[in-house]
């Protein structure tokens, strides 16, 4: 298993580096957020560990930046702040699971060891689909460079077919995602709702991206309606 770890702090660093290497893995470190990107981007790392409070670029900016660049190896943040919204940053940003400093360093492995079992899967921070770009961390949706609003029910509904683009989605499936079980009026809000999506993220732009699929649902067509 090969590591990158990005801290800035020296000491840390290398106890980090040599615990791992004792572990069996092969551990590599960067001591800035912009060496960390040319060096993920060059090695097909299997896990990245890395800190939040870096000088310049930080953590979050390098982790959004790796997700951006197809850069998929889960990420593990370090994170000497306790905060809420630190994490909820930290994860929003495209990382895979948190550790606070201090932390065991046994505890530190479990959870490196739980990242690698699941492996390298594409999980865009912003989700893209043709000129359709959807940030659930922010709640901002665009058509190419333009903001669209959305009220919430219809943002929870964009996020569903952007999420499964290319796939049928019955009444049903969609009810289940953008509604909660305490939902009664469910004859024909997800028709309602789908009327109202397309005159914000298509008609104004010439687009006809949700197709209807006639006896089955509806569908985000794969290329965004481009």
């Amino acid at each position: 298993m090969r590591a990158l770890v990005v801290e800035d702090e020296a000491k840390m660093a290398a106890l980090i580096r040599r615990g791992l290497v004792e572990e069996g893995y092969a551990a590599d470190v960067a001591r800035t957020g912009d060496d960390a990107l040319w060096m993920a981007r060059a090695t097909p790392y299997d896990v990245i560990v890395l800190d939040l409070m870096l000088p310049g670029r930080d953590g979050v900016e390098v982790c959004r930046d790796l997700r951006d660049g197809g850069v998929w190896a889960p990420i593990l943040m370090l994170t000497a702040r306790d905060g809420v919204e630190d994490r909820v940053a930290g994860l929003d940003s495209g990382a895979d699971d948190y550790l606070t400093k201090p932390f065991s360093f046994a505890e530190l492995l479990a959870r490196l060891r739980a990242l690698t079992r699941r492996g390298a899967a594409e999980r865009p921070a912003v989700l893209e689909v043709g000129s359709l770009r959807l940030d659930p961390s922010t709640r901002q949706a665009w058509r190419g460079e333009t903001e669209i609003e959305l009220s919430t029910k219809e943002f929870s509904l964009l996020e569903t077919f952007m999420r499964r683009s290319g796939q049928v989605l019955s009444r049903v499936d969609l009810l289940e995602h953008a509604w909660d079980y305490g939902y009664e009026n469910r004859s024909n809000v997800v028709d309602v709702y789908v009327r109202y999506l397309r005159e914000k993220v298509d008609r104004p732009f010439g687009r006809n991206s949700i197709e209807t699929v006639r006896g089955a649902g509806y569908r985000l067509r794969r290329d965004g309606g481009d």
